[in-house]
């Protein structure tokens, strides 16, 4: 009986023993499942939403160059406006009286050249056609103070005196066509450099307006 009873609670215990470990085994594989499927579900969702997170897509936009259409506008206007500025600038030594006038045709072409050279950079960046250079400057007269080709052929046949008073006031329509255009890239553009080169035309050029008024003896 005691031989019995010692048989049958061996065998209980066995038998509660293996369902024990079966409890374990399958806490265990629902531990890891739920492991895999959380660590995996979190990477899975940590992958998906990296680039909508915020700092992915600053990144983002900064390697694309965050910008707008008021920024693409206003690349595609300064650069025939900047254009037609250089090749008045460019008429000055050969036809200018006043050493004056030549030094600021000079400092317009220095700080133009290479601001064409970075607006036409930005276009390429973000897929965009940089404008043909020619005909389209010319037509695009009313745009920002931009000259006709009647006004450009004046100039190229004026000298002394006479291209010092017409480049000097054809310039200063022309420079604050370009101020009005800077502002509006400030107050609409959304790529932080064009917004500080909008910036700076706006203060440069502002300086030369002054500056021609006054050679003008309108200052």
């Amino acid at each position: 009986m005691i031989r019995k009873r010692s048989l049958m609670h061996r065998t209980a215990v066995v038998a509660a023993a293996g369902t024990t470990a079966l409890v374990l085994a399958a806490c265990g594989g629902s531990g890891d499942d739920d492991g895999s499927a959380g660590h995996g579900g979190h990477a899975a969702t940590a992958s998906s939403s990296a680039p909508s997170s915020p700092s992915a897509s600053a990144s983002a936009s900064a390697a694309q160059g965050q910008h707008n259409a008021a920024d693409v506008a206003f690349a595609k206007g300064m650069i025939p406006h900047h254009r037609q500025a250089v090749e008045m600038a460019d008429l000055a030594p050969g036809r200018a009286r006043s050493a004056e006038v030549k030094k600021l045709a000079a400092d317009i072409k220095k700080a133009q050249d290479p601001e064409i050279r970075t607006l036409s950079g930005w276009l390429t960046s973000w897929g965009e056609d940089v404008p043909a250079e020619g005909a389209m400057d010319h037509s695009a007269h009313g745009m920002g103070g931009m000259m006709t080709a009647e006004e450009m052929t004046g100039l190229e046949n004026a000298s002394g005196t006479a291209f010092d008073t017409a480049f000097t006031e054809l310039m200063i329509k022309h420079h604050e066509g370009a101020v009005e255009m800077a502002r509006t890239e400030q107050a609409d553009g959304a790529h932080g450099p064009a917004k500080k080169m909008a910036g700076e035309i706006i203060d440069s050029q502002s300086a030369e307006i002054e500056q021609m008024n006054a050679l003008l003896g309108k200052g």
